[in-house]
């Protein structure tokens, strides 16, 4: 592949992320609210339709300074942030994995687009809405059927394994009624233990764990929250995810490695 062929690739991928990205600002702040995705965009203050050329990633906030058109209202910067990012990550994750194909590529593509959904819903209001949930189940048997794991007795093997994962934040569930965590999580460390299997899958809750209690001890000793303060845990297992999905033949042989 020449060159211009390369460049021209990851041109197309990068308007491709930042198309997605505008999408899942319109998911992430409409399905955690119950709202249908199918309606026009409109601005939050005002509530006034936007015009196409409102629409148009990063350049629109750009050129209208980050306010509203019809308002004059700031708006949030999650918007051109979220575009930025998922273009980013996708260019990252086309490099990453197109030597596995161009479908399950795109497969890649939507489990990335999903996560970056979840840890912003779960972030901004705590829920991890279950059409989320749905579209990286399937994109998970997508790649079990690419693996050849359909049908025979490794696809019963990779959901025992499954349910393993998810059994320590199901327990903590159980014994806190759902106070110390919220059953998406749950759900949600079922589909990645299809995603990733047993190791890779209890290594993503550990460092899911490492990492949402480095940052709940810096925000306490920083005193921005307190003993009793709700911290969404959904957020520090997608980025934990995302190490893995990026760095799984490192962490199976680290892995294989520590458990001989």
């Amino acid at each position: 592949m020449t060159f211009y062929h390369v460049y021209m690739t990851f041109f197309f991928i990068f308007i491709l992320g930042l198309a997605v990205g505008s999408f899942l600002n319109v998911l992430i702040d409409r399905l955690p609210n119950g709202e249908s995705i199918l309606g026009r965009s409109h601005c939050d203050h005002c509530k006034k339709t936007l015009h196409p050329r409102d629409l148009i990633p990063v350049l629109s906030f750009v050129l209208q300074k980050g306010r509203c058109r019809y308002c004059s209202k700031r708006l949030s910067l999650q918007y051109p942030l979220i575009e930025l990012a998922t273009a980013i990550l996708f260019m990252f994750t086309w490099s990453h994995f197109s030597n596995t194909g161009v479908n399950t590529a795109i497969v890649y593509l939507v489990i990335v687009a999903v996560f970056i959904a979840m840890f912003v819903s779960d972030l901004k209001y705590q829920i991890i809405p279950d059409e989320l949930q749905i579209v990286l189940f399937l994109a998970s048997l997508y790649l079990l059927g690419q693996q050849g794991h359909i049908g025979n007795l490794g696809f019963i093997e990779r959901f025992v394994h499954s349910f393993v994962v998810m059994m320590p934040l199901l327990l903590l569930f159980l014994m806190t009624k759902g106070r110390g965590m919220g059953f998406a999580d749950v759900k949600l460390l079922f589909i990645l233990g299809l995603l990733f299997g047993l190791k890779l899958g209890l290594l993503t809750i550990y460092l899911a764990f490492i990492s949402g209690g480095a940052i709940g001890a810096y925000l306490l000793v920083a005193k921005r929250r307190g003993l009793k303060s709700k911290i969404a845990f959904g957020p520090f297992i997608i980025f934990s995810a995302l190490l893995v999905l990026y760095n799984q033949e490192f962490f199976r042989t680290l892995v294989s490695n520590i458990l001989g």
